[in-house]
């Protein structure tokens, strides 16, 4: 299986605000906002990056 380079940002957001959500935060609904703060923001981030790049290689 080979994912596309989105699918692997989808993964490694999920992966990494998982483990940043249980860490930085104390109780469960805490960690499950900022796991979903850091998910967003990394995603969103990567999007923007990538039409940045897109744009400069034009």
């Amino acid at each position: 299986m080979h994912p596309s380079h989105f699918t692997a940002v989808l993964l490694f957001a999920l992966f990494a605000s998982t483990v940043f959500g249980i860490t930085q935060r104390e109780t469960p609904r805490r960690m499950v906002r900022y796991g979903a703060y850091c998910f967003v923001l990394f995603v969103g981030s990567a999007v923007v990056l990538s039409w940045l790049m897109y744009f400069i290689a034009r």
